[in-house]
């Protein structure tokens, strides 16, 4: 069973910086395409950051995109999500999932994609 565990929230002024990390067990993440998602209270979780399982392509949500940086290390098993000049938009629980996937090219955007998700981390940005 893949689990996934989420690190590096907190709470920072607008302007600041944080650096996610995920840590994946339980299977080899080089075989997963990765993803971050967010979800703020009552509101639909939605789509953050994703990265191929060769780690070759990425693609962002248009209101992060030039401020977040999605990377991994899969030979340390982890993927990490680089967040700089927050903004209080940017508060929310983050999360990150696995999507297998058989090619090292590939990038999942959407929710049902994924198969494995972690229980979340808090990243809170006062103004």
């Amino acid at each position: 069973q893949v689990q996934l565990v989420e690190s590096g929230g907190g709470l920072v002024q607008a302007g600041g910086s944080l650096r996610l990390s995920c840590a994946v067990s339980g299977d080899r993440l080089s075989t997963y395409c990765m993803g971050w998602f967010r979800q703020t209270p009552g509101q639909e979780r939605e789509f953050v950051a994703t990265i191929s399982s060769g780690g070759g392509n990425t693609y962002y949500a248009s209101t992060v995109k030039g401020r977040f940086t999605i990377s991994r290390d899969n030979a340390a098993n982890t993927v990490f999500l680089q967040m700089n000049s927050l903004n209080a938009e940017d508060t929310a629980v983050y999360y990150c999932a696995a999507a297998p996937k058989l090619d090292p090219f590939s990038t999942v955007v959407s929710i049902p994609g994924y198969s494995f998700w972690g229980q979340g981390t808090q990243v809170t940005v006062s103004s």
